[in-house]
């Protein structure tokens, strides 16, 4: 996701989706009605749309999709505000993961969503370390969209629940995911889960195997 990470846009009043999927496989000995219930609570189907001016409809949904990752005061870039402590959390969409499943890089229209919450340390029986506070101060969108970009990919900065705005190709964070990106402008090098896929399926970039040669190669150049 953009570099923007230590400088979110904020705004309020979201009312973010829920998942429900503890409380079905706690209580349900009924495996058919498990299975019902799951495809009851299957996320919306999400379709990249467009305004007259290039912003995009933000998928509100996401936390119904496929949870990547978390990272805690994570900056691409020197952090200039050590004050403020920040979780960011990243999901994709179910089409997309299940794709990278099988190749080890992203099908086009996949979409990326990374959310932003503050870090708290003082809260009921905590002692030490830190949790997610419930506030959301921002969100940001990685898009693949093969036939609208020049790149394939771009970002946007989510200014509302029904608006993103898309950020500049001449922005930083374009470079840097380009230069140091682990599959396809990603940072999957962030999430532990896929990174083994690209790996086993030899889809690192070469950016990314230069920087941390020898020690995470493709599996296929090993051989």
């Amino acid at each position: 996701m953009p570099n923007s990470r230590a400088g979110i846009l904020t705004f309020g009043g979201l009312a973010l989706g829920c998942l429900f999927a503890w409380g079905v496989f706690c209580f349900s000995s009924n495996p058919s009605s498990v299975s019902a219930a799951v495809n009851e609570i299957s996320p919306p189907a999400y379709s990249l749309v467009y305004d007259k001016d290039g912003d995009l409809a933000p998928p509100m949904q996401y936390r119904q999709w496929v949870y990547l990752t978390s990272g805690l005061d994570m900056s691409y870039t020197p952090k200039a505000d050590s004050s403020m402590s920040m979780f960011d959390n990243v999901f994709v969409n179910p089409e997309a993961w299940n794709s990278f499943q099988t190749t080890g890089t992203w099908p086009d229209k996949t979409v990326l969503v990374l959310e932003v919450r503050g870090a708290q340390s003082k809260g009921s029986i905590n002692k030490s370390g830190h949790f997610q506070s419930g506030d959301l101060m921002g969100m940001e969108i990685h898009v693949k969209d093969e036939s609208r970009f020049p790149g394939k990919w771009a970002f946007f900065d989510v200014a509302s629940p029904t608006k993103a705005t898309l950020i500049p190709e001449k922005a930083s964070c374009y470079t840097c995911h380009k230069d140091h990106a682990a599959v396809d402008t990603t940072f999957v090098q962030f999430y532990p889960t896929l990174l083994p896929i690209a790996q086993k399926k030899a889809t690192l970039s070469a950016p990314y195997r230069k920087e941390v040669s020898p020690e995470t190669p493709n599996k296929a150049d090993a051989k």
